[in-house]
């Protein structure tokens, strides 16, 4: 495979299709939570930390809209579109993934964003979606739907992981991450790593280059921009779940949604996420909204990026076209 190709990957083929749900276990998990699912232990600290850094984050964007210089405004533009390639295309469809492959250089720029975004490191941050993607809203699915909007938006971070959550995430195979020298740097040195990528250096810059205060720049360019990029990405775990159409398989809970699609950079094509997991587009969406392809394809034209599997057309059209069965199962 040159590195201006991709591989075309059947879904009739199990073995391709990288993270494909597992629909037995997931059954038997529903068949054992139909009366009740187990009830969520709340971790407190966690609810008063995201509470106060909200509120920190509507200071930062009153200062954003009425007070910042426009300088400081695109700074924090600039940082949540990176932040969010940090995540979509590193954290997500390489690494989680392994839509596609990229030279040693890329994958430290592709880490080093993802620290701006802090959103745990890329080994737990994957740990987690890889179980999304095995045991769709069941309860070894960390942001469950089934639990709610909020629940799957942030409440799973506010609440303890269930003891089937983590029995099934000890089952997920993480050794190609850990075989990845960029990321067990990231995991090693993560909290100071996060520390300057995504507060000192977001901070710094607009009051050294152009004399922003310190105060304005913190809050607009650390912590507004931080938490719009959570939520954005979260939104993806929720709206996404919830609030769309399904033109791929109607039998999943991912919908498509074009807001989230712009919000999260390129992420909103659900449906056709959790029908092919591993093409590495993640929707036909074209690049004017799925910004995160266009990068990706930008690096495989100058050689940085290789390996890019994408579904065949045949596998696209022909789960289209059945996506009204209501079996619930994988059409192989």
């Amino acid at each position: 495979v040159t590195v201006t190709q991709t591989r075309v990957i059947e879904r009739k083929n199990v073995e391709d299709m990288f993270l494909t749900a597992d629909l037995d276990v997931m059954e038997k998990m529903e068949d054992e939570v139909k009366l009740a699912r187990p009830p969520l232990k709340i971790v407190w600290r966690n609810i008063v930390i995201f509470t106060l850094l909200h509120l920190a984050a509507f200071l930062g964007m009153y200062q954003f809209i009425f007070e910042a210089k426009w300088l400081t405004c695109l700074w924090a533009f600039s940082l949540y579109i990176g932040g969010g390639f940090g995540i979509t295309a590193g954290a997500h469809r390489m690494w989680s993934h392994k839509s596609f492959k990229a030279a040693f250089g890329l994958r430290v720029w592709f880490m080093l964003w993802n620290t701006v975004a802090f959103q745990n490191d890329v080994i737990e941050w994957a740990r987690d979606h890889r179980c999304h993607h095995k045991w769709t809203d069941t309860e070894a699915d960390p942001h469950n739907s089934k639990r709610g909007f909020w629940f799957s938006h942030v409440g799973w971070l506010c609440a303890k992981k269930s003891e089937k959550l983590k029995e099934m995430g000890a089952k997920i195979d993480l050794s190609d991450l850990y075989a990845d020298p960029v990321l067990t740097f990231q995991k090693r040195h993560y909290y100071p790593l996060v520390a300057l990528f995504c507060f000192i250096i977001p901070t710094v810059v607009p009051v050294y280059y152009w004399g922003e205060s310190a105060f304005i720049a913190f809050y607009v360019a650390g912590v507004f921009r931080y938490v719009w990029t959570l939520n954005s990405t979260w939104l993806i775990n929720s709206a996404a779940h919830m609030f769309g159409y399904k033109p791929y398989d109607a039998t999943i809970s991912p919908v498509e949604s074009a807001w989230t699609n712009a919000l999260a950079v390129g992420e909103g094509g659900h449906n056709f996420h959790h029908s092919f997991p591993q093409d590495y587009r993640t929707s036909e969406l074209s690049y004017f909204t799925n910004w995160t392809r266009a990068v990706i394809d930008t690096f495989a034209a100058i050689g940085l990026v290789y390996d890019r599997k994408t579904a065949s057309n045949a596998s696209i059209k022909a789960l289209s076209e059945k996506k009204g069965d209501k079996t619930g199962h994988w059409h192989h």
